[in-house]
């Protein structure tokens, strides 16, 4: 039985659960190795204090499953078949005390679970998961400084198909065939590219709109890469810009240096958002800065930890999350600079290495 299965065993016995029934695909393949998409049909790991895990997976991934899974005890079933049924029989009478993933289960399934399984109590394993995802493994880092290369690379070729009258979707469209070209699994979010008076909306939707001379020009994109996922904002100024762009570069640079310097064992999250929003509210654009400092990346780009101001947990080794800053200004343009960290032993590694000095392109 691997790590994971053992590290959440444990939290099943210290919990006093007598079953844990896992059903995000993601989570599936952190604790069994096998990974798969089944769609609308059933797939779910069924943890118990007195048997051996079981795995049930669609009949279609037997065979997937048998050759990429540590737990072997696999159960199938048929599009036909009712799978709830068939954990019934797993369970084998009442499940006790049931731990469930809340933020998981839709409503539906719920309800199709509970009219089939009898538990006296449900609980949430939500939280046990995410403790042990947080604590990313050697492996895991690997895994994720693999898909920052990749995606630097992907920013790097993309940066030379910038010019003077291209469109935000044009280069949206050449970064995620670029993506794929060298090795990505697939974006990790939908890509922005954002130019000119865009670049304020913090969330823009990339369009028709060409780039033109003077603008700030911002790009936001990742990659996923065997199952992890990596993030990154660079913003650039196509040709020369107005001082006060300069300025707010300037800025949120600063800004984002501190929110590094910050991370280290045994801090909160918040003084690392503190850290950064002090030298943006210090230059006068406080109420420009409208989002939180950063957010976990991991297997999915947005998890936990969500890195605010008031958030009270403690850094630990292993977490690995972004650090992006940013100042939006309507009438002016918005910059915003994105890396991801780990935290180490002693303080922080940045994964990302792309430049972010101000650099004028096109």
């Amino acid at each position: 039985m691997n790590e994971r299965l053992q590290s959440l065993l444990l939290s099943m016995k210290d919990q006093g659960w007598d079953h844990v029934l896992v059903t995000d695909p993601k989570h599936v393949y952190y604790l069994t190795g096998f990974a798969s998409d089944p769609h609308e049909r059933f797939l779910g790991l069924l943890l118990s204090s007195a048997k051996d895990p079981v795995l049930i997976v669609p009949a279609l991934d037997a065979n997937a499953a048998e050759a990429a899974s540590t737990v072997k005890n696999i159960v199938t079933h048929q599009d036909t078949d009712n799978p709830y049924l068939l954990l019934k029989e797993q369970i084998q009478g009442t499940a006790g005390t049931l731990a469930l993933e809340k933020d998981q289960l839709t409503v539906s399934r719920y309800e199709q679970l509970r009219q089939h399984v009898n538990a006296d109590r449900i609980e949430d394993v939500g939280l046990a998961l995410r403790d042990l995802r947080i604590r990313k493994s050697a492996e895991e880092v690997k895994i994720i400084k693999h898909a920052v290369r990749l995606v630097e690379d992907v920013l790097t070729q993309g940066l030379t198909r910038v010019k003077i009258g291209v469109s935000e979707l044009e280069l949206v469209a050449e970064l995620e065939y670029l993506m794929k070209k060298l090795g990505a699994d697939a974006p990790s979010f939908a890509t922005m590219v954002l130019s000119g008076p865009n670049t304020a909306l913090p969330h823009g939707v990339p369009g028709a709109r060409r780039i033109e001379a003077g603008d700030l020009l911002m790009f936001d994109l990742g990659v996923y890469a065997g199952s992890y996922a990596s993030d990154i904002t660079r913003t650039f100024a196509v040709g020369d810009l107005k001082p006060e762009a300069v300025n707010i570069y300037e800025t949120v640079l600063a800004a984002n240096l501190a929110g590094i310097q910050a991370v280290k064992p045994g801090v909160t999250y918040g003084s690392i958002d503190q850290a950064a929003r002090k030298v943006i509210d210090d230059a006068g654009y406080g109420d420009a800065f409208v989002h939180r400092l950063g957010h976990g990346l991991g297997m999915d780009v947005h998890e936990y930890p969500s890195v605010h101001g008031l958030n009270q947990d403690i850094l630990q080794p292993g977490a690995v999350f972004t650090i992006e800053p940013g100042i939006y200004l309507q009438g002016v343009g918005g910059v915003r600079i994105e890396d991801d960290v780990i935290v180490t032993g002693d303080g922080v590694e940045v994964l990302t290495s792309f430049p972010k000095e101000l650099t004028v392109i096109g």
